[in-house]
Parts: C-alpha cells; sequence; structure tokens
C-alpha cells in the first residue's frame, strides 16, 4: 500500500488537489485528446464528455482513493476498483493506455497547481496513481482471461422488439455461428458502432434476459431528454438498426449480481431503464425456484413508459414469497402509487440484501432509506448507467 512519507504528504495535500481536480481532469481531458484524439472518436462516449460528467467521475474516483489509501492503509477500495475494472474490461481498455493516462494527468496537475507540486508532493501522487492503475490493470486481466479475451464479436439481429415509445429490445446471434459463454443476471454487454462521422462510439447495456440457447437480449432507451445531449449511440440503434444487421458487442461484465442463498431476503428497486438489469435478475430468481421474499420496486414517468413491465410482473408472479409496488408520476392504475418511489411504508426484511439501477438521486434516496430500515450498507449494491458520479458528491 502507499508508503509512510507518501501517505503524509497525500493527507497534507489532498484538501488542495481535491479542491482543484475538476479543473486539473478538465485539463487533462483537453490535453490528451488533442494529442490523441483517437480515444475521443473511438473509446470515451463523446456525450459524457460534451455534459462533463465523465470529468467528475474521474475526479471523484481518485480523489476517493486517495483518501481511503491515508485513511485505512492496510485495505484497498475493492468495491470501487471492481466497478471500475468491469467497465474498462468491456471497453477492451489496454494496460499501455494508463500510461498516456499519466502522461497528461500529471502534466495537468503541474499546470494548475504550478510550484505548490514540488518533487515530493509528485513523487507521492504518483504512487497513488500507479497503486489504482495497477490494481485496475490486474483486475482487467482477469476479466479478461475469465472471458476468453478482450476481442470485439459480430452479432447478428434477429429480432427488435418496440418496448415503449423510447425503448427498444434487440436480441441478436454470433454471427460467427459460435457458442455463447454465459452472464450472470445483472450483468451488461459493450456495444460499437460505426457512426456517419467515422467514429466507433461505445456503449454499455444491461442482458434484459435470456431469450433463448445461443442468444443475448438487451434494451435501449432512446436519450433525448434536456439536460442532456442527444444518445448518440441510442439514436443510431433506434433509427438505423434492424433485423439481419450486425453489431460488434464484447463478452458480459458488471459486478451488479446476485450472490445470494435461497433463504436471503432480497430488494429489487429500479427507476426509468434501469429496469433492465432487474428484470434479468427476476427472470432467474423465478427459474431457480428461490422461496425467501423478494421485494420488488419501481418508479417510472407513467405505465406507458415502463419497459418490460409484462416481463417485469410475470416473473415476480412466479415467486412464491413477492410484494411488488410500482410508482408512477402520471397515469398511475389503481394498484399502483402516484409519485415518487418512497419506502416509508414498505416493510424489509431482515437480513435483506438490495439491489439498485436507476437515476443517481433515485439510488441514493432508497439507499438512505434502507439503511434507515436496518440493512447494512454493504448489503446494497447499485449500477450506474454512464460515469459513476455516487463518489463525485
Amino acid at each position: 500500500m502507499l508508503s509512510e512519507q507518501s501517505a503524509a504528504t497525500v493527507r497534507a495535500t489532498l484538501p488542495a488537489v481535491g479542491a482543484s481536480l475538476g479543473e486539473i481532469t478538465e485539463r487533462f481531458y483537453a490535453g490528451m485528446f488533442a494529442a490523441r484524439p483517437e480515444l475521443l472518436r473511438d473509446l470515451f462516449n463523446r456525450g459524457n464528455q460534451a455534459a462533463g460528467t465523465q470529468r467528475q467521475a474521474l475526479a471523484g474516483s481518485v480523489a476517493a482513493f486517495a483518501a481511503h489509501l491515508v485513511d485505512h492503509p492496510d485495505d484497498r477500495p475493492d468495491a470501487m476498483l471492481s466497478r471500475i475494472a468491469h467497465k474498462h474490461a468491456s471497453l477492451g481498455v489496454a494496460p499501455d493506455q494508463y500510461a498516456i493516462v499519466h502522461e497528461h494527468l500529471f502534466a495537468a496537475i503541474a499546470e494548475v497547481l504550478g510550484d505548490a507540486v514540488t518533487p515530493e508532493v509528485a513523487a507521492a501522487w504518483e504512487e497513488v496513481y500507479w497503486l489504482m492503475a495497477n490494481a485496475l490493470i490486474a483486475v482487467e486481466k482477469r476479466l479478461h482471461e475469465e472471458r476468453g479475451g478482450a476481442a470485439w464479436r459480430p452479432w447478428e439481429v434477429v429480432e427488435r422488439v418496440t418496448e415503449t415509445a423510447d425503448v427498444v429490445t434487440f436480441r441478436l446471434r454470433p454471427a460467427d455461428g459460435g457458442p455463447v459463454r454465459g452472464f450472470r443476471p445483472g450483468q451488461y454487454v459493450s456495444v460499437r458502432v460505426a457512426l456517419a462521422d467515422g467514429a466507433r462510439q461505445i456503449r454499455q447495456y444491461s442482458l434484459s434476459g435470456e431469450p433463448g440457447p445461443g442468444l443475448r437480449q438487451f434494451s435501449v432507451k432512446r436519450v433525448h431528454e434536456e439536460p442532456a445531449p442527444e444518445g448518440e449511440v441510442s439514436g443510431h440503434l433506434h433509427a438505423r438498426v434492424r433485423a439481419g444487421d450486425v453489431l460488434e458487442l464484447s463478452e458480459a461484465y458488471g459486478d451488479l449480481v446476485l450472490d445470494a442463498g435461497d433463504d436471503t431476503p432480497l430488494l429489487l428497486a429500479s427507476a426509468g431503464i434501469g429496469v433492465t438489469p432487474v428484470v434479468a435478475m427476476l427472470g432467474h430468481l423465478a427459474g431457480s425456484g428461490h422461496r425467501a421474499p423478494v421485494t420488488v420496486v419501481h418508479g417510472d414517468r407513467s405505465p406507458a413508459h415502463h419497459a418490460l413491465r409484462t416481463d417485469h410482473e410475470a416473473y415476480a408472479a412466479k415467486l412464491p414469497d413477492a410484494t411488488v409496488r410500482f410508482w408512477y408520476e402520471q397515469d398511475a392504475p389503481a394498484d399502483a402509487d402516484t409519485g415518487y418511489v418512497d419506502l416509508a411504508d414498505v416493510p424489509v426484511a431482515s437480513g435483506t440484501r438490495a439491489y439498485l439501477c436507476g437515476p443517481l438521486l433515485f439510488m441514493r434516496k432508497v439507499r438512505e432509506q434502507l439503511i434507515g430500515k436496518g440493512v447494512a450498507p454493504a448489503d446494497v449494491h447499485y449500477e450506474v448507467f454512464g460515469p459513476d458520479l455516487w463518489l463525485a458528491r
């Protein structure tokens, strides 16, 4: 872990570095993309860069990692590292790209902090960076080995299903006719598409079920809501991709996966398109005969906007001890609640393990309520679509 000398230096400089991380990461990305424009074109999410959310996520993760090293010198924040590593592995991030990030990140640090970056300060923060980078490289290598490598694979769309006005499900089979590796409910795949300007942009989509032997299924919400920029990849998939087309997919990654015995009470909470991994989890639970209580919670704009609602309800109905609560902002039917998800009157069994997916504010509220009801913080797991801003709070 972090050496004693570096730990003292990082502890002393963390407030100043943390306060400047927003400006540092802005200059870092500007410098790196000027020198390596292919990274923005073919690896980084251009929408997140335009919105500034990727900068916030990077700043939050570096600051959280450094703070953990000085506060808990004998261990690592493995949950955070695992989440980042799964994202990187699904994108095909290579080990040598960490050296590129290092070069431009430390140039930005020197530019922003100036004379405050003494040789001692630079050495301490270099140690932080490479502890984090090498940990991620090791985890990503293991993930790739488990999945047979990091190669992209062509998949043919065999069916396109309109779920709602803004959500489409794609079912695909390997274009090469080869076998399909299994996945754990809650995981996602990266999808890489060639856009009109020549860019090859990548997005992650949760696998929303097992449609049949040798097939993959994921559901895509078209992004076109202010203040977010128009979704390049979601718009392309909605407008252009039909049965017979071929997409490039990664293997399945993601650490928001069911890890509970048959006697563990579960709570599965989602909002909006966050329903996709939850439906996959429910399908697995229904098929495996899970006996313990399962509480299903979902919030959406209206029933018409609730993607995969039929599967959501059908899988829950197959469980012997399931409670279902849906909230809709408008047009709520008699058996649902009006407004936003609120667990105040939702019973939560002792020993519950919770899985959350949806907008960040939704997950923070649900997590706070669950902890208030006695759920251990370590038993509340979450997935973020896009940059993980939980740590950038």
